[in-house]
């Protein structure tokens, strides 16, 4: 079942155009690469599939099943979040927000999802911890599980091992990768052509030209 299709999506800012004339789709649960170099529009392309900019041309067709409220998006991290002066608990339980309503206390079951999704990653020993005071590989696993608190079908990451080193990029991708098993439809974008080949089951190749591969990802 598809959650997107894209038609001739053509995307870019104002009237430059980044990339043009894509057609693929997005099934649930895809683990979705979106690879290429700096420049090449990875994302531009997040974006606009997200909704924060309109395409430029062509359109994009979304099911009832792809819902903004169910969607986790992590961005690249700034060097502003890297600071942020709070704790594991409070970041994560933050990723909860949208379930408060009117209410200004989280409810029972957004507590436990938070504590949950901290278990999945990890970082249960951290909830006192200060944010800053994590390596970088911990506070994105942090930032990681804020954003499962937000998401009830769909991760959407953006250079989610961006920076860091080779062990901790292959637990990163590891860790996405065992969240899709689960069930979690998961777009992603990335350089690492090595690891889109060996957990993705779709990779769109975007440069001067783009492509769609696909394979069945990895192999247990």
């Amino acid at each position: 079942m598809a959650l997107l299709e894209c038609k001739n999506l053509c995307v870019g800012y104002g009237s430059k155009i980044v990339q043009e004339n894509l057609n693929f789709s997005v099934e649930k649960g895809d683990y979705f690469f979106i690879i290429g170099e700096n420049g090449s529009g990875k994302s531009t392309l997040m974006k606009t599939l997200l909704g924060f900019i309109k395409p430029l041309d062509g359109s994009i067709e979304y099911s009832s099943e792809w819902n903004r409220k169910g969607i986790g998006y992590l961005p690249q991290a700034s060097e502003i979040q890297k600071t942020f002066p709070a704790t594991v608990w409070e970041i994560v339980i933050s990723g909860c927000q949208s379930s408060l309503g009117l209410f200004p206390f989280y409810k029972k079951s957004a507590v436990l999802n938070a504590r949950k999704n901290m278990e999945r990653l990890g970082i249960q020993n951290f909830a006192k911890k200060g944010f800053k005071e994590l390596s970088g590989g911990q506070q994105q696993r942090v930032l990681l599980a804020r954003t499962l608190c937000a998401a009830s079908s769909v991760l959407v990451l953006d250079e989610p091992a961006k920076g860091f080193d080779s062990e901790i990029t292959e637990t990163m991708y590891k860790l996405v990768y065992e969240l899709n098993k689960d069930g979690m439809t998961v777009i992603t974008i990335s350089h690492d052509l090595d690891a889109a080949s060996e957990y993705g089951n779709k990779i769109l190749k975007l440069g001067k030209s783009w492509e769609i591969t696909f394979n069945g990802g990895k192999n247990d």
